[in-house]
């Protein structure tokens, strides 16, 4: 096995080898067939023909591995044996869904103790000792644990589990290649049973039923009739963490859940030869004499889930690094379990419909009701969540628990809201909403913790991001404007202040602003203060377009009013930005430039502006975040991001690149329709508003 310097087994190999299958899923499944290709394999029916290239392709140790095993004695070629990842997908995969990745492996199986695999020669000989490599499999265990996903990652986070301090025992499905491969059968599952009691002859004993157990796909090896006394079986839908969690002690024939309690801070008790075993980091009953080496938690983790397997990017479809998938399992598990209850939507207009129920649809339908009170009690007979356009939903937070407001999020589109561009991105609110300082949002909340607890791994990410939003120069709308042009001052200590024009009704300056927040005013209040600075004024691409309110009463306030221009360019002309609310400011701020708030838009408040407006007292008292931590909470943490190339939910790196690079679907005959009766009724324009 070939590594690169990513750790990616076989990664963008240029010359493909054919493999040789027997197996129809090969064939059928198109992702594997994809992963392998990437890999550099290509896969092909027939007779190898003897030569050093062809291998022969098997899945795991599958019945119908024994086939391509005796094709490849007859001819002398290699087997080259595929797996599931260990962060596999979803759901599993008899339920449907594709695989992240594949395990290619050239000399055995994790699994398998006869021989070793390429795993295990990973773990004996490779030195994993770059900081750089155990820095990323440090964050990725904190981010496997905090997102609590797993190899299956379709588990609740609300779910009921037992009072801790209970004894862990792993059960597996009947038939299961890796319970084969350790010799595992039902009286090794219940000498294992035995064991646990004994050894803690007090405590509660906790069956973990599999997955593919509880979902009716395969049985396991324990029984009803094995849950006495202290005993009890758990086939919750809890994920292994929140399970891991409460354990005081595991034990396990050869499931991956040993691996992820290692992750969690155990130390397994093991009664098979899985690969993590014989490490130093579990107590094994029959210890594998050739694994002598004792590894930590971060090496472990960087070579079986960085160095061996071989990750897939289903948007850009090419092969992948580990945080990658972390990052597409993460919004995939996220939408997942949050709209897997259901939703009713209230106070929607008829164009926005479609793009909520692709957004929020996917496990059940969204249902649509009005009034609020029509939708509540439609959600309280269907069991469902309520959720209601922002500025739809009432005044008094206090009467409405459990009420969702939704908005744009703020990568929004390559177009105007208002223009009926369908949105990349949605926030969802379960306290209130960013634009409104009045009261607390989840978004203030998610803010405030990333100032205390913003991990490592966690502040490279949003680096990262703060970068490619800079160089690729996306904004929230994207607009195909012209090029900033405008005279620069003789003198070159001059200030050159942009303010941003608004929308003058808009909710973010009615919740947001002192009362009379005009654009005149605005302007009005920057010329006094800074007598001496060139002002530039950008419209509001809303209002350039006739279909929002905020017009300035006089051509003459700013030096330079920069029609149809793009956003972007400018920040790099002018030294500073004064706004009432606009998220402008925001986007200032990643590309370092000192922003003056004279409202109290989300960003402000916190330290990294001069605020000069009515900042609410909570944030003032509050923690004080870097960048990167108002950059996670406000672009990764907060919105949800749906890819319209693939339909699937996504991280928002995907959002950025499609904006910069215009791969993105053009609306829909019904949006465009409507955008020109829009246009042509501007005059009416208050029909159309959010």
């Amino acid at each position: 096995m070939s590594l690169t310097p990513e750790g990616q087994g076989r990664a963008g190999a240029e010359t493909s080898r054919r493999l040789f299958v027997y197996n129809g899923g090969f064939l059928t499944q198109t992702r594997i067939r994809r992963i392998l290709h990437l890999a550099g394999w290509h896969v092909t029916l027939g007779l190898p023909a003897g030569n050093s290239t062809d291998a022969i392709g098997v899945w795991g140790a599958a019945p119908t591995a024994a086939r391509g095993e005796t094709v490849s004695e007859s001819r002398a070629v290699p087997v080259i044996r595929i797996e599931d990842p260990f962060l596999r997908s979803l759901h599993p995969g008899r339920n449907g869904s594709e695989p992240l990745g594949l395990l290619i492996d050239e000399t055995g199986l994790h699994f398998d103790p006869t021989r070793p695999s390429d795993l295990e020669t990973l773990l004996a000989t490779h030195p994993l000792d770059d900081s750089a490599l155990l820095d990323r499999a440090r964050g990725g265990m904190a981010r496997m644990a905090a997102t609590h996903l797993s190899k299956y990652s379709a588990t609740r986070l609300d779910a009921e589990t037992p009072e801790p301090g209970y004894v862990l025992v792993v059960d597996q499905t009947q038939g299961d290649a890796s319970v084969t491969a350790s010799r595992g059968d039902r009286a090794r599952f219940l000498e294992m049973l035995t064991t646990a009691r004994l050894e803690n002859p007090h405590a509660r004993i906790l069956i973990k039923t599999h997955p593919e157990t509880r979902a009716g796909h395969r049985p396991g090896h324990f029984r009803p009739e094995d849950a006495e006394g202290l005993v009890s079986i758990y086939d919750g839908p809890a994920s292994p963490k929140s399970v891991l969690d409460g354990a005081i002690a595991v034990y396990t024939l050869s499931s991956q859940l040993g691996f992820e309690a290692i992750i969690a801070g155990h130390r397994p008790r093991v009664f098979g030869h899985p690969f993590y075993a014989g490490w130093g980091l579990t107590e094994d009953e029959e210890p594998l004499p050739r694994r002598r080496r004792t590894l930590t938690r971060s090496q472990l983790f960087a070579a079986a889930m960085i160095l061996y397997p071989t990750w897939y990017d289903p948007y850009r479809d090419r092969l992948a690094r580990f945080e990658d998938v972390l990052d597409t399992l993460d919004a995939q598990t996220r939408a997942w379990r949050e709209d897997r209850g259901g939703w009713v939507a209230s106070g929607m207009r008829l164009w926005k419909r479609r793009p909520l129920q692709t957004v929020f649809g996917t496990e059940k339908p969204v249902r649509f009701a009005d009034p609020l009170s029509d939708a509540r009690r439609l959600a309280a007979d269907s069991g469902r969540s309520v959720m209601v356009w922002a500025n739809k939903a009432p005044g008094d937070a206090a009467s409405e628990p459990a009420l969702h407001r939704v908005e744009d999020g703020f990568l929004r589109s390559a177009g105007l809201g208002a223009a009926l561009v369908p949105p990349l991105s949605l926030v969802c609110d379960d306290l209130g909403i960013y634009y409104d300082p009045t009261r607390p949002s989840r978004l203030e909340q998610l803010i405030a913790r990333r100032a205390e607890d913003l991990r490592p791994d966690q502040a490279l990410r949003a680096r990262a991001l703060i970068r490619a939003l800079c160089t690729s120069g996306v904004t929230k709308y994207n607009l195909n404007a012209a090029q900033p042009r405008f005279p620069k001052p003789q003198d070159s200590a001059r200030a050159v202040i942009l303010v941003p024009g608004q929308v003058e009704d808009d909710a973010s300056i009615r919740l947001g602003a002192p009362t009379g927040a005009t654009n005149d005013a605005l302007l009005d209040r920057v010329r006094a203060e800074r007598p001496g600075a060139t002002i530039l004024y950008k419209p509001h691409p809303d209002v350039e377009a006739g279909l929002r309110p905020g017009a300035l009463g006089s051509p003459n306030a700013a030096d330079v009013i920069l029609a149809d221009t793009a956003l972007a360019p400018l920040f790099e002309q002018v030294s500073e930005l004064w706004t009432w609310t606009s998220l402008a400011g925001f986007e200032a701020l990643l590309r370092g430039v000192p922003v003056t708030t004279l409202g109290a838009p989300f960003y402000a408040g916190w330290g990294l502006t001069r605020d000069i407006g009515p900042i609410p007292a909570r944030r003032l008292s509050g923690p004080r975040p870097s960048l990167e931590a108002l950059v996670h909470a406000a672009l990764i943490d907060y919105p949800r991001y749906h890819d319209p190339v693939t339909g699937l939910a996504c991280p928002v790196e995907v959002i950025v690149e499609r904006l910069a690079t215009g791969t993105l679907p053009q609306p829909g005959r019904f949006n465009r329709i409507l955008s020109k009766l829009q246009g042509l009724f501007a005059s009416q324009a208050h029909l159309w508003r959010r």
